[in-house]
């Protein structure tokens, strides 16, 4: 089991309700959000253009060729009852990933704690240590 937490993910075109997977193991010098190509199209984020970043990402599959756009979205978890603070992120637009991935700055944004991965639970960290809530099912962008 991993944690999977809803998100609105917006930017200047759109904005859309989807599930994230909150990855630790990402780890960047900015608050990121790695999206699936069709959800970037979506969200009026592609094809590239002025702005996108071309760049290879290093992963335990090898490399990976990304592009990335500074500070382009705004994301909140919405967990039912309450949501976190908003926070600027940059979008990384990925042609294999089927899934939205939280890196570890944006994880902290938004203020997830991760309690036990794998049984899946996470809190804000705001809120009592014994409120603990339950991973998303994954959304896949195919």
């Amino acid at each position: 089991m991993v944690v999977r937490v809803r998100i609105r993910i917006e930017s200047e075109q759109a904005a859309i309700e989807t599930i994230a997977l909150a990855n630790s193991g990402y780890e960047s010098e900015t608050p990121q959000v790695l999206i699936p190509i069709r959800l970037a199209q979506t969200l009026g984020l592609w094809p590239p253009r002025e702005g996108f970043e071309e760049s290879e990402f290093e992963t335990a599959g090898g490399p990976l060729r990304v592009w990335i756009v500074p500070r382009v979205c705004k994301v909140r978890v919405r967990a039912g009852d309450v949501e976190s603070r908003e926070a600027e992120v940059d979008a990384v637009i990925s042609p294999l990933a089927d899934e939205v991935l939280l890196g570890d700055k944006a994880i902290s944004e938004l203020e997830i704690a991760l309690e036990d991965a794998g049984r899946g639970f996470w809190r804000f960290r705001w809120e009592p240590s014994d409120k603990l809530r339950r991973s998303e099912p994954p959304k896949y962008w195919r």
